[in-house]
């Protein structure tokens, strides 16, 4: 069974934080832990957002919130990369394509974001008693 590091989304948005730290190994040290951790972690969140959404993909609510997590990290992250360009400690081409490669991993976040039943692994022949779900008086 395809596990969260087969999508595409994750393996982007793990090739762009892998950049993203390796870019930031140049930044100067009074940076340490200012903007080289907060462009470090966003980086990071998106990832850990769709592996957690992942996971917990049959209940929807839940996989929305983590891959709405996800897009807000993927946000913040070219809003660092801003703060990069506008500091001098990355140049315009390296920016420009940074946020394109942001920009794409945005869109298949949106995707999932309008099309949750895409990911889903449930069986919906099947009633909740037979997956063992409690049933709250909710539809699922």
């Amino acid at each position: 069974m395809p596990g969260f590091k087969d999508l595409l989304v994750y393996r982007k948005a793990f090739k762009l934080a892998m950049e993203i730290f390796e870019l930031s190994k140049q930044f100067p040290p009074e940076e340490r832990y200012a903007l080289v951790s907060q462009i470090r972690r966003s980086s990071r969140s998106v990832c850990s957002n769709l592996a957690e959404g992942y996971r917990k993909r049959r209940y929807q609510a839940h996989f929305l919130s983590k891959v709405s997590d996800a897009d807000m990290e993927n946000s913040e992250t070219q809003v660092w990369l801003d703060f990069a360009f506008a500091c001098g400690y990355i140049d315009r081409r390296t920016l420009n394509r940074l946020s394109e490669e942001a920009r794409g991993i945005g869109c298949l976040l949106g995707d999932m974001l309008r099309h949750p039943e895409k990911y889903s692994d449930r069986d919906e022949n099947t009633s909740r008693e037979e997956r063992r779900e409690p049933d709250f008086g909710m539809k699922p």
